[in-house]
């Protein structure tokens, strides 16, 4: 069939009705459909010399010549008209060369010629979906062996073929609704793997990139009712898997022994300058951001952050961030409120409490305060849930202090209850979830005292907290909780004539104690504070405005914490 049309017709106008050939003869559109059912039923007679020609046609590569572009423009049009006559039998190298095929190596009018022919097939027979389904989804990424996207000209087709792809797996969908959970299925399991080392990096890092964007364009298209959930949950795997993977030997350097805790008052508060240092001050040897800068996991975490970032700017704009959250909430306690190696992707369910305060922003911290407090969560996502909760309370500038306030009564308020109950002595192992909340607790009001006391109300509320009986109970918070916590706190405390201590308490520059370590447990959550100041450079321009200034700057070097010089 190939030979015969290039033969007859050497140059080709596309016309919904006709096509005019060199010879001044028309065709119509259904002259070509006939000619391929032909050949599509020549098959079962054994002669296959069209049949074969057609595959021809799909299978060649040369793109840029003229008459093969309107050769295979045309073929696939017929096709469209002749899919009735396609089975799964007889026709098996041509739909494996139709579903082989790639938009990205095609001109527009082809890829379009293909998205129909697609859409057809599925709509014509049941069997068809999931591989039509298959070849979309493969269309998310250029071929493997191109490097296409690191070019402009990679840019560029990604715009023509990715709202096309998108606009196929729609139809088919609203063709044949239970597609939805196959495509989610399949885009899931289809998600690039960065830890690939038969793979050049860079190429690897644009597939990915490309990936959560077409994730993203299904989570916030016409089927997301679908397919939205999956997509969302799967992202956050996603950051979650490139989170973990990377060390904390990677962000931190010298004496892994060494830990500097400091702290500075708001008012003496200095932003960074451009290489990354404070501006009154060298950092600590014990921290090494430029380590970061370097580390390829580390680099499309962040990119991949942004993207997810920017999408949940669109959502919020679109009225639609109550709906994603639902999902980012349920995803982030079954995932990375246990994962103590998490370093960065908390800041995605951060971010999206800071576009939505009054809704999101105060749901996950009663959600937290509600997971600490229930006695059926074991004491280790007890102990991560205060933790979330002391460091979203005193790092969050979106929160006001009447809400914080709210939220530290409920603390103070269970930690006075588990007082009462108890008649034991100071055991760190054994309180673990109590000291949990009390460092919280001193934590927040570390970052927050100096506000509260300016509010006369707030202020009244502050003096009448049963902090006091509490942290002097015979349980000895003060003597188990971070050393350098309840040093800062005790300093303010004073200053702002909550209460005083009469015990001397000497540990000026220790950042932990023994004690510390044993009530932190195996995951060191009494150094867990997740929402300090993100490393990651790009992500740093969503998260400073939001963040309180550097009232403290942790600098550690254990494995469960981590700081900025922001």
């Amino acid at each position: 069939m190939g030979v015969e049309l290039t033969h007859q017709y050497t140059e080709y106008r596309a016309m919904e009705d006709q096509e005019e050939v060199e010879e001044g003869v028309s065709i119509t559109d259904w002259d070509l459909v006939y000619h391929v059912r032909d050949a599509l039923l020549s098959v079962k007679t054994g002669d296959r010399s069209s049949y074969h020609q057609l595959v021809g046609v799909l299978h060649h590569r040369d793109r840029s010549a003229p008459d093969k572009v309107a050769l295979l423009l045309t073929s696939l049009k017929a096709l469209s008209g002749a899919v009735s006559y396609i089975n799964d039998v007889d026709h098996v190298s041509l739909l494996q060369s139709i579903f082989g095929m790639s938009m990205w190596n095609c001109v527009p009018d082809v890829m379009d010629a293909l998205l129909e022919l697609i859409i057809c097939l599925a709509a014509s027979n049941g069997k068809y979906v999931d591989l039509c389904l298959d070849m979309l989804v493969n269309n998310f990424m250029p071929p493997m062996e191109s490097d296409m996207l690191r070019h402009p000209r990679g840019q560029a087709k990604k715009d023509q073929v990715l709202p096309r792809v998108h606009t196929g797996l729609e139809v088919i969908v609203d063709l044949v609704p239970l597609a939805a959970l196959k495509l989610s299925t399949n885009v899931v399991q289809k998600r690039p793997m960065f830890f690939r080392k038969d793979f050049n990096m860079d190429r690897l890092k644009c597939r990915m990139e490309i990936y959560l964007k077409n994730m993203l364009m299904l989570e916030g298209g016409a089927i997301r009712e679908f397919v939205g959930h999956s997509m969302l949950v799967e992202v956050v795997n996603m950051m979650l898997e490139l989170d973990v993977a990377i060390g904390w030997d990677e962000l931190l350097r010298d004496d892994p022994s060494k830990g500097i805790f400091t702290m500075e008052l708001e008012d003496e508060e200095e932003e960074a300058d451009d290489d990354g240092q404070a501006n009154d001050g060298e950092l600590p040897s014990t921290l090494t951001l430029r380590n970061l800068g370097k580390n390829v996991t580390a680099d499309l975490l962040d990119s991949l952050m942004i993207q997810f970032l920017e999408h949940l700017e669109v959502c919020a704009d679109k009225k639609r961030l109550s709906e994603v959250f639902e999902t980012l909430l349920s995803s982030f306690m079954a995932t990375i409120l246990n994962t103590y190696k998490s370093k960065f992707s908390q800041f995605t369910i951060f971010y999206a409490c800071a576009l939505d305060p009054e809704n999101c922003g105060v749901k996950f911290a009663q959600t937290l305060v509600e997971l600490f407090i229930s006695t059926c969560n074991p004491p280790v996502t007890r102990m991560s849930a205060v933790a979330y909760l002391s460091s979203y309370l005193a790092r969050g500038k979106f929160l006001s202090a009447a809400f914080v306030m709210n939220m530290l009564k409920r603390l103070v308020d269970w930690c006075l209850r588990y007082c009462e109950e108890q008649d034991s002595d100071m055991n760190p192992k054994a309180h673990q979830v109590f000291y949990s909340a009390c460092q919280g607790i001193m934590y927040v009001l570390c970052f927050h005292m100096k506000s509260i006391m300016n509010v006369p109300t707030l202020k009244s509320q502050l003096l009448l907290m049963p902090i006091e009986p509490i942290l002097k109970h015979k349980l000895g918070p003060l003597e188990v909780c971070l050393p350098s916590i309840v040093n800062e706190f005790l300093k303010q405390a004073k200053a702002a004539h909550l209460f005083t201590i009469s015990k001397a308490f000497i540990f000026e520059d220790l950042l932990e104690s023994d004690l510390s370590r044993d009530f932190g447990g195996l995951e060191r959550l009494d150094m867990f504070f997740p929402f300090d100041p993100c490393l990651l450079k790009k992500c740093d321009r969503f998260e400073f405005y939001l963040l309180h200034g550097l009232f403290f700057q942790v600098f550690v070097t254990c494995s469960s914490h981590y700081s900025t010089d922001l």
